[in-house]
């Protein structure tokens, strides 16, 4: 805004933005390839297509797009084939999106292999697994087993993986069977084959655990309340660590006072005698206890390691947008669906948390797979220095 005056007048100049799209139109280029004939050997000659274009009746901007389409905006196919048409003009079928698709997902599947190993030798990762649906289009699910949608979150890299299991297989599949970092996850059998003293367990799940115990009657009420009221204790003296009112050696040492108490509780509550086959509030208490005393040491890693967080937060919420795409496009009808499920969602978390475009590393990832060049890579150039120990785990 700018003034301009004139004796005791005040004259006023007003800006006003208006954002409009403009009427998009299909960039159509036609290659006419001329071919001719010896007439004195018979032998036929046709012209090349230009450096760079490649067989394919659709540009790679236009294949990245339809997986931006599909996986961030959760599009189904006819979604998909009326967007195309309504706003860009582009009539296509529902048949070339699902080559497109295939297309997308075999042109990423490099990057992801590369990704996979870039994970496993992070020094702090978090899983976490949610129900996943794979029809049996293809034969390959011919049983209808339930699948799972797997999730490893690391500060730039998030993992996908869509599978018929979830089993311990998997898990080390995904981690590493050789990882030697620390593990962020709940306490799903599938991750016991990490040593407690790599692990961290969710507390938002402890902590439900526990509010389960004090909402019952007598005894485990008063167990469920003392533990409870020592959780609540711990995160208020975490959330000032947070916010730097709290040093992080005077944390340990309340820590490592209330650990100790926590552990009476939790032994104290394990050796009530229950029936092998008890079903009471009493004996579900109990049952929590023991099996929270055979993985203790897990439930403090992040008090003395840098980097780590006291719940999988990460890995849920990385998994959230998943959930919503499944619950809205009834899962994969085959396995090569669920592959690209897998990589595609791989690709678009972790560009977010990098702050790269997914569509021009899709666009360049189709191009360089039509023309058999070296891929773009998901691997961020810029890494965080690895975290150093503070100080040694202590166990009491």
């Amino acid at each position: 805004m700018t003034f301009a005056k004139a004796g005791s007048l005040q004259s006023a100049l007003n800006g006003k933005s208006q954002v409009e799209l403009p009427v998009l139109k299909p960039q159509v280029t036609e290659y006419r390839l001329h071919s001719l004939e010896c007439e004195h050997c018979g032998s036929k000659s046709r012209g090349k297509l230009p450096a760079g274009v490649t067989e394919k009746s659709y540009g790679a901007r236009l294949a990245a797009l339809v997986g931006v389409l599909s996986v961030e905006a959760r599009q189904s196919h006819r979604q998909i084939q009326g967007l195309l048409r309504e706003v860009f003009g582009i009539e296509i079928g529902r048949g070339t999106i699902n080559n497109i698709r295939q297309e997308v997902s075999e042109a990423i599947a490099a990057a992801n292999e590369e990704a996979k190993e870039y994970a496993k030798q992070q020094l702090v990762v978090n899983c976490d697994e949610r129900g996943f649906s794979q029809q049996n289009r293809d034969g390959n699910n011919p049983t209808e087993k339930k699948a799972w949608l797997w999730v490893l979150v690391t500060p730039w890299i998030s993992l996908f993986l869509a599978t018929l299991s979830r089993s311990q297989e998997v898990a080390k599949q995904l981690i590493g069977e050789t990882f030697t970092g620390y593990l962020g996850s709940d306490r799903y059998g599938s991750y016991s084959w990490v040593k407690p003293e790599l692990r961290q367990l969710c507390w938002s799940h402890v902590l439900r655990d526990f509010q389960a115990m004090a909402e019952r009657t007598g005894a485990s009420q008063e167990i469920g309340t003392a533990l409870l009221a020592r959780g609540y204790r711990l995160f208020h003296w975490w959330h000032k660590v947070r916010d730097g009112t709290l040093s992080k050696e005077l944390f340990i040492e309340a820590v490592e006072l209330l650990r100790w108490g926590m552990h009476q509780e939790l032994m104290s509550a394990a050796a009530i005698e229950i029936g092998w086959r008890e079903k009471s509030p009493l004996a579900k208490t109990v049952r929590t206890c023991r099996k929270l005393l055979k993985v203790e040491a897990a439930l403090w890693t992040f008090v003395y390691r840098e980097g780590v967080e006291p719940t999988n937060n990460s890995a849920q919420r990385a998994l959230r947008p998943a959930v919503i795409w499944r619950n809205l496009s009834f899962g994969s009808q085959s396995q090569a669906g669920s592959e690209f499920v897998s990589r595609m969602l791989t690709v678009n978390h972790s560009l977010k948390l990098q702050g790269r475009s997914v569509l021009d590393f899709l666009t360049q990832s189709c191009l360089a797979a039509r023309l058999g060049e070296q891929p773009p890579s998901l691997i961020p150039v810029v890494q965080e220095p690895a975290v150093s120990n503070p100080r040694p785990l202590i166990f009491l």
